[in-house]
């Protein structure tokens, strides 16, 4: 029988950064010969394999990984690209009758799984070029303002200086004709069967994941990070997309330029890094409703039992 056919199709594993979720992904991957994809915004970027945290030429040399660095940074990639790249990906496995171990801390994307995003519409080029560039010649303020007129409810949830929302919410009501909420009644169809997925929530304690977090761009720094930062601000087009958002990039881009230390550099991305695991953790503990198992900690016990639910399944 394969796996397809048992009860446990896929795994899913979430989490604020650094809270242990790749190192969890891959060892189920490789005691059941599973396929880790990847549901984080950040990790899938090229050219930020360091600063974002992708698997290591090791990783994937010991699990086959799916959606990292598949995306050119000067690309604003959304959830709903996403979701097609990850139901093409999804599709494939069930055929191969593999298991999926869907691993990552973007929200957004699990919500996708499950069926609680709407299929947003594809932007054509010339409306997505021209709200581009009426943002650089009038600035996010212009553009604020342009989305209030024509959806009060939208401009109302979004800041007016979070730029790659505005636009993206002026595209979509400019290609479908309708305010953003008439799209995102969370009626999607589902990636996956909920009913035969383990569903895991990585909660460490504040204190723990702080010290992680801290302890995880050390490294990143001494894998490369800096020279990675460099060569990444000179890829045309990076920095100005939603990849050029990445913790450490404009961090170690204003060392580079001269405006500060390196260890300013590394306390302003630990400390960006650490807000925005909180943030993480707020979103998923009002988001993920019981069905989700939440682990403070991954004992050889609770590996144990995943890996045998999964062989069971």
């Amino acid at each position: 029988m394969s796996r397809a056919s048992g009860k446990i199709q896929s795994v899913l594993i979430a989490g604020p950064t650094a809270s242990g979720k790749s190192r969890l992904a891959l060892e189920l991957a490789e005691a059941c010969d599973g396929v880790v994809v990847n549901a984080d915004s950040m990790q899938v970027y090229a050219g930020l394999a360091i600063l974002s945290a992708q698997p290591t030429e090791a990783d994937r040399a010991a699990a086959e990984h799916r959606l990292y660095g598949h995306v050119d940074p000067a690309t604003n990639y959304n959830v709903g690209a996403w979701a097609r790249d990850a139901g093409e990906v999804l599709a494939d496995l069930r055929r191969a009758g593999r298991i999926a171990i869907v691993c990552g801390g973007t929200g957004l994307y699990f919500r996708a799984l499950l069926g609680g995003i709407d299929d947003m519409p594809e932007i054509p080029p010339a409306i997505r070029a021209a709200w581009r560039q009426r943002l650089l010649d009038t600035g996010p303020e212009d553009l604020h303002a342009q989305l209030l007129q024509r959806d009060p409810e939208a401009a109302g949830r979004i800041r007016p200086g979070d730029s790659q929302r505005v636009l993206r919410a002026l595209e979509i009501v400019e290609t479908s004709g309708g305010p953003l909420a008439a799209l995102q009644r969370g009626r999607g169809l589902p990636l996956l069967d909920a009913a035969r997925s383990l569903q895991i929530l990585l909660t460490p304690p504040r204190a723990v994941l702080r010290a992680n977090i801290a302890q995880r761009f050390d490294m990143m720094l001494a894998e490369g990070a800096l020279e990675e930062a460099r060569v990444f601000a000179a890829i045309p087009g990076a920095l100005a997309g939603t990849a050029g958002k990445a913790i450490g990039v404009a961090e170690l881009g204003r060392y580079l330029a001269g405006q500060c230390s390196l260890d300013e550099a590394r306390e302003r991305a630990v400390i960006r890094s650490r807000q925005y695991a909180k943030r993480q953790d707020t979103w998923f503990r009002h988001q993920f409703d019981a069905q989700w198992q939440r682990l403070e900690a991954v004992s050889p016990i609770h590996r144990s039992d995943l890996i045998a639910a999964v062989k069971v399944g």
